[in-house]
């Protein structure tokens, strides 16, 4: 007869179940239950949370969160960048990082560092190869997130950035779900009247689950000549911050079609993190201070949060 061995219903391990060698001795339940105990200690070091948002793709989202993210840590903050982008995860590249893989601890996951108090996690350190396409249905991507945020050493952060794909589907809410609220978003649009029309949207959705909006950033908002320095206007300029004061969010400012911009991602080499006394990154240190201000300052009842 064979002797059936005693599952634990009870975990005391600070470490993940897939470093810890008790894990086969556990049912899916202790599992599930200290997954949800890890993920809360691994947010209650965290004091700030911001997702960046947009309502469609190729606005520049991801340059503003990789640029923001580097503007802060230079700043001394402590910051996270978690790359929720699923399908599309471009935060290593825009950071020059693709090489890069994930590693393990007894602790958990290690994030990439690529500069002092900053620390980035993607789904593209686990891909075998950038053009392996990601086919996950709303479960999977779900999983993966609260992976990420459950799982990974973010340790003591001061912000933890979130970078979101566009709309309005399955990882925002996932996003939301898993840290209990975020406690700002930014919105990220150009322009043009399509942009506007989906940033709405996301204005409306972070709005609607309770999320305040610490304003909207208008990207490409004119391209910089590389000769003379002089701004041309590709769309009537305006809209994004039109778009926010109808929509009782705050404009936190326009950022122009830089062509310096353009060569530091492709580069692997963020704006911010080179020389930040040039026209553009003095007009993106306003929109930082802006974000930080609207951050200290965000107050739940103004969305709905209290019954009050």
């Amino acid at each position: 007869m064979k002797e059936s061995k005693e599952k634990n219903t009870d975990c005391g391990q600070d470490s993940t179940c897939a470093s810890c060698d008790q894990e086969s001795h556990c049912d899916a339940a202790t599992r599930e239950k200290h997954a949800e105990e890890l993920l809360k200690q691994r947010l209650s070091a965290i004091s700030k949370k911001i997702m960046v948002m947009s309502g469609k793709g190729g606005v520049g989202k991801s340059t503003v969160a990789v640029n923001l993210a580097v503007a802060l840590a230079r700043m001394g903050r402590e910051v996270g960048l978690l790359d929720a982008d699923i399908h599309g995860p471009n935060i290593p590249k825009l950071l020059g990082l693709e090489n890069n893989r994930l590693h393990g601890s007894a602790d958990g996951i290690l994030p990439v560092s690529p500069m002092e108090r900053l620390k980035i996690v993607s789904v593209a350190y686990i891909l075998d190869t950038p053009d392996t396409p990601v086919i996950w249905r709303g479960p999977m991507k779900h999983g993966v997130i609260r992976q990420f945020l459950g799982e990974v050493v973010w340790g003591p952060l001061d912000v933890l950035i979130v970078d979101l794909p566009p709309g309005t589907g399955d990882e925002p809410l996932s996003v939301t779900q898993s840290i209990g609220g975020a406690d700002g978003s930014i919105i990220v649009t150009t322009p043009q009247d399509v942009a506007l029309l989906d940033s709405r949207k996301s204005i409306a959705f972070s709005q609607k689950i309770g999320v305040p909006v610490l304003g909207v950033v208008e990207n490409m908002s004119g391209l910089v000549c590389p000769r003379c320095g002089e701004t041309i206007d590709m769309f009537i300029p305006g809209g994004g911050e039109a778009a926010a004061h109808e929509m009782g969010a705050t404009f936190l400012g326009r950022i122009p079609a830089d062509p310096a911009i353009m060569r530091g991602g492709d580069a692997g080499t963020p704006f911010m993190g080179m020389d930040d006394t040039g026209d553009t990154a003095v007009l993106f240190k306003e929109i930082v201070k802006r974000i930080e201000r609207n951050l200290e300052s965000t107050d739940p009842k103004r969305y709905g949060l209290t019954g009050d």
